[in-house]
């Protein structure tokens, strides 16, 4: 069990790696109306990377017996995700105009960074 779970750890880890990497460079690209967010590997590959990236997060969870509701941080990491979504649709299909794209992204940005954090402390409020 433990060498399965390792393994979730690593898919996982490397998922968010993969996940915040292509949400830079189409951010970059969004920034430079690039003609690459029109390429079909670039509207499939982060679908693909953040269902491996949820299938596994749920999986750990179940495995070590991890529940939201009791630890807070685990909560928070759910909130932020749901929030880092929103903020990510806007960035690239919601906002009306490039100023609120752009902020949208740098947001999703800030809330990606809160969410690693919180991972890596399993403290939802960090400096408290």
């Amino acid at each position: 069990m433990v060498i399965d779970y390792l393994a979730l750890k690593y898919i996982h880890v490397t998922s968010v790696i993969i996940s915040y990497t292509l949400f830079l460079s189409r951010g970059i690209w969004m920034l430079r109306v690039s003609p690459m967010l029109q390429q079909r590997w670039v509207k499939i590959t982060p679908h693909v990377n953040d269902t491996i990236l949820l299938l596994s997060a749920v999986t750990m969870a179940v495995i070590a017996h991890r529940n939201p509701l009791v630890e807070h941080w685990l909560a928070a990491k759910i909130i932020g995700l749901l929030v880092y979504i929103v903020l990510g649709y806007t960035a690239f299909r919601l906002g009306k105009t490039r100023q609120a794209k752009i902020i949208a992204w740098i947001l999703a940005q800030i809330v990606f960074a809160y969410i690693v954090l919180v991972a890596l402390t399993k403290n939802p409020l960090l400096l408290f």
